[in-house]
């Protein structure tokens, strides 16, 4: 296994060139270029500029099929409606155009190890429907522990998504970049209640102390039978449906007009391979070795991570000994991307509630087919997204499919390690 902490390619060369080491010839280390997305089965290519805005009317469909209309590029940046399809702002992937062009839901998530019902294991709270999250965030919360926020486009065939756990402000502040439609239950009011009660935030929450405008319809209890209360929540997807309606929430992304794009994504047909970057096929985020930084209160087989299959090139999460996996169908949770945003972290108060600098810049690791980027994210504002660049200044390149981001409390992310 080996610690991460990259040099940049920069620093590696200049040592190289001035003879770093204790006297004796330097190591030759190689300079790495940065690594686009490259045709399955042709030489590399540029990738074009960042993404457009999605526009306000609906391209005009053409009578081409989606494999023939992809747009003449590496990556993804003339998204247009072809038979009624078109590929996500979130994954890349082709989907039914009104999915992906109406803003999506951000559900918070309890991702707590308890003792399972009638018997004297513990494992994972059961967690239903997200499998079915386009992104997904994690966070360390108070406890020392991380907390899920799926954000999820595709939902129109689920019944609910659960349990619903409670909001803190760092998780608002990432649901923006994505202009979704935050839903809670419970909050830290007094780090919340100021933000979510702004328009600035479309919520659909339980109606406790601290939230102005609520929509208890939108949930039930009953999930999870033999759990403690908190753990029995969920979030029906008619009643959410049902509450944008009567709240009068903005249904698409251009009736905001506040949406630019979430990451940067290969295009059809072309997949970002970086060679010549180091290989990572399991990804610790908080390490195997014992520490507070809220991934690291496991050790061993049960650390958190994510593995990587050739075969089909995602990244496989386990947790706790165990695959992590969607209660309703028994999948084992897959991403195509795993990005480690490290974030200055702060303990707020005697209970514990933290804070995290989501906005501003920092240390970024990517990893996506196999391998390990390093370099730098960039979030400028509320609205403005989450920029992946790495060493040499080149914007990131993700694989299409799902993504699952995790902040890292800068402090403790000497732990993060891969192999």
């Amino acid at each position: 296994m080996k610690k991460w902490k990259l040099i940049t390619t920069a620093l590696l060369t200049a040592c190289v060139m001035a003879g770093c080491g204790s006297g004796g010839e330097a190591a030759s280390v190689p300079v790495v270029q940065p690594v686009q997305a490259k045709p399955l089965d042709e030489s590399a290519a540029a990738p074009s500029e960042p993404e457009a805005l999605p526009q306000e009317s609906e391209p005009e469909s053409t009578e081409t099929s989606g494999e023939d209309n992809v747009a003449d590029s590496a990556t993804i940046v003339d998204r247009q409606v072809v038979d009624g399809k078109m590929q996500s702002y979130l994954t890349g992937e082709w989907k039914d155009a009104d999915v992906v062009q109406r803003r999506p839901m951000a559900v918070m998530i309890p991702n707590n190890r308890l003792k399972v019902p009638g018997t004297n294991t513990s494992a994972t709270v059961p967690q239903h429907g997200i499998s079915k999250a386009s992104i997904i965030y994690e966070a360390p919360v108070e406890g020392r522990i991380t907390r899920l926020m799926g954000v999820f486009e595709d939902y129109d065939d689920l019944e609910r998504i659960g349990p619903v756990r409670s909001s803190r402000d760092y998780y608002i502040y990432e649901s923006m970049a994505f202009d979704a439609i935050y839903c809670n239950w419970g909050l830290a009011v007094p780090y919340v209640a100021p933000l979510i009660n702004t328009d600035r935030v479309d919520n659909i929450s339980v109606k406790l102390e601290g939230i102005d405008v609520g929509y208890d319809n939108a949930f039930s209890r009953g999930l999870n039978e033999g759990y403690s209360k908190e753990f029995t929540s969920c979030l029906k997807i008619d009643g959410y449906t049902e509450g944008v309606e009567k709240l009068g929430y903005a249904k698409t992304y251009a009736e905001r007009g506040l949406f630019k794009q979430a990451y940067l994504f290969a295009n059809d047909g072309h997949r970002a391979t970086y060679d010549g970057y180091p290989d990572a096929t399991k990804v610790y985020p908080g390490g195997t070795v014992s520490n507070k930084g809220g991934y690291g209160s496991n050790t061993g087989d049960d650390a958190i991570r994510f593995e990587y299959n050739p075969e089909d090139g995602l990244y496989y999460r386990y947790q706790y000994g165990a695959p992590q996996v969607d209660a309703d169908n028994n999948e084992q949770l897959a991403v195509s991307n795993v990005i480690l945003k490290c974030c200055h972290g702060e303990v707020r108060d005697d209970h514990d509630y933290l804070a995290f600098g989501v906005h501003g810049t920092g240390e970024v690791y990517v990893f996506t087919n196999g391998k390990a980027i390093h370099g730098t994210w960039k979030r400028d504002g509320d609205y403005e997204p989450n920029m992946l660049y790495d060493d040499n200044g080149q914007e990131i390149v993700l694989n299409q499919g799902k993504t699952w981001l995790c902040c890292i409390w800068e402090e403790y992310s000497e732990y993060i390690s891969y192999e």
